[in-house]
């Protein structure tokens, strides 16, 4: 039975304000620009810009572009986890290294504050970059809807132009992308044939629309 502490971590005003069932309103797309975005990189203690790794605008610091894989996942609190979402953490976090090898940065965002977030990493050991979203200003930034006291999952692939070339929202037959998928899309946009055009699995996203603009921190 849970502590009455971590009861406490879970009935938090994040949690109230998530807990409207609210289906994903997510119309960006494939090719769409992705919103930009600063969050606290809890795994390294360092703020990550999204424009940093992606788009034309010049990072600061200076590094080298890559694609991007955001993965929106569910979690309640420190040890409290979303059973549809623990077990793609956890995967994702073992093959993080097929995406490294692919030149694809992969970013676990998720709602808990960066405490709660920080006692996560160490628990599962992770490896990948895992951004603090406390506010869900995010989540709701990219429209992955919410329920039942926590932000819903998604995934989204950002090529190194800024662009979304395979999105997955959320829904009960397939609450996250596998990772297969998820490496199969990575293979198509660093393909030298460059990115083909949506397939059926990404066929919710290929109506183009224009995402709402966020000012860089």
């Amino acid at each position: 039975m849970p502590s009455l502490t971590t009861i406490r971590k879970v009935l938090s005003k994040r949690f109230f304000g998530n807990l409207l069932p609210l289906p994903a309103t997510n119309s960006f797309g494939i090719g769409t620009l992705a919103p930009p975005f600063e969050l606290l990189n809890v795994t390294s203690g360092e703020r990550i810009k999204l424009l940093n790794y992606v788009g034309t605008r010049p990072s600061d610091p200076p590094r080298e572009k890559q694609p991007v894989l955001l993965c929106f996942s569910r979690i309640f609190a420190e040890k409290v986890y979303c059973p549809l979402c623990y077990p793609h953490i956890v995967a994702l976090n073992e093959q993080y290294e097929q995406f490294s090898q692919r030149g694809v940065e992969v970013m676990l965002i998720v709602s808990t504050d960066p405490q709660q977030t920080k006692t996560v990493v160490q628990d599962l050991n992770l490896k990948l970059p895992v951004l603090s979203d406390p506010t869900c200003r995010i989540f709701r930034l990219y429209r992955v809807g919410q329920a039942l006291g926590a932000p819903l999952p998604a995934q989204f692939l950002i090529d190194l132009q800024g662009r979304i070339r395979f999105r997955h929202l959320f829904s009960f037959l397939e609450p996250n992308a596998s990772v297969e998928r998820s490496l199969v899309a990575c293979d198509r946009i660093s393909s030298p044939a460059g990115p083909t055009s949506p397939t059926a699995s990404e066929s919710d996203a290929s109506t183009a629309a224009t995402a709402p603009a966020e000012t860089p921190a």
